[in-house]
């Protein structure tokens, strides 16, 4: 166990039914693998098309740290795109900490 003295999460309104973690290791784990599979799908699949035929690509991307993003992008209309994201990003993160910080 990653978690020590949690074997089990108990949810109170399914009868009393009790989960092991390692569920939720397994599902984390599943969804990180398939997340990679895709990136490296995509790159493959950009790649192959990429030598047949030159297109204008248009890009953009954010990297969040904590609640700051940090944009870029290849043309305005992408980096606005992105920005509106990161922004609702941020205030959904914002709307969760204080939440969390008000029911606990």
């Amino acid at each position: 166990m990653f978690i020590k003295n949690a074997e089990s999460l108990d949810l109170k309104h399914s009868g009393g039914k009790k989960l092991d973690l390692v569920v939720f290791y397994a599902i984390c784990v599943a969804l990180i693998l398939v997340g990679i599979a895709v990136v490296i799908a995509v790159i493959v699949a950009l790649a192959r098309g990429s030598a047949k035929s030159k297109r204008n690509v248009k890009a953009a991307g954010v990297i969040m740290i904590g609640p700051i993003p940090i944009i870029f992008g290849t043309d305005k209309q992408s980096v606005k795109a992105v920005l509106s994201l990161a922004l609702a990003l941020v205030v959904a993160l914002i709307i969760a900490t204080v939440l969390f910080w008000l029911l606990r």
